[in-house]
């Protein structure tokens, strides 16, 4: 659903309907965010400051100011992924659009586990994808259980799955 490093982040359940980007989370995990959180440049990334008292200055006062929230999918839902690049179009033989099904690869405790299926049986890892890369929910599972609030607290500790 959301993959084990994103758990330090705000979150958020996934809606039907809504656009979604990649983003590269300051732990360097990729994961979905509201496009109107993204906040990124033209090349999809965020500038970073100089230095390493800079960016943990940074860090904190990005997230006390404008926390961004991590987008979780459950298991079994379904999304159109846009924009992929032409190397992992020729390697999964796809096209540039693409219908997906989000599935996890394992159950596994601290790994990336979070991942794409493709119609025509092709796996791929949500860290291969491309930051800025737009996500179309159309469905969210219903394996998704009780509705979660709009925000929810970082989580403290992570439980595997």
């Amino acid at each position: 659903m959301c993959d084990y490093s994103l758990m330090a982040f705000p979150n958020r359940l996934a809606v039907a309907g809504e656009v979604l980007v990649v983003h590269r989370f300051p732990t360097d995990s990729l994961g979905l965010i509201s496009p109107a959180r993204a906040e990124c440049s033209a090349d999809g990334t965020k500038s970073r400051p100089e230095g390493l008292w800079a960016a943990i200055k940074a860090y904190f006062k990005d997230q006390a100011t404008n926390p961004v929230v991590a987008v979780c999918i459950p298991p079994a839902s379904k999304l159109v992924l846009h924009d992929i690049p032409a190397n992992l179009r020729n390697h999964l033989k796809v096209g540039p659009v693409e219908e997906v099904t989000f599935t996890q690869l394992s159950a596994n405790a601290y790994t990336y586990r979070d991942a794409v299926r493709f119609e025509n049986g092709r796996e791929l890892p949500l860290q291969h994808l491309v930051v800025g890369q737009r996500v179309k929910v159309v469905s969210v599972s219903s394996e998704a259980g009780p509705a979660v609030p709009e925000l929810s607290e970082p989580h403290s500790h992570v439980l595997a799955r």
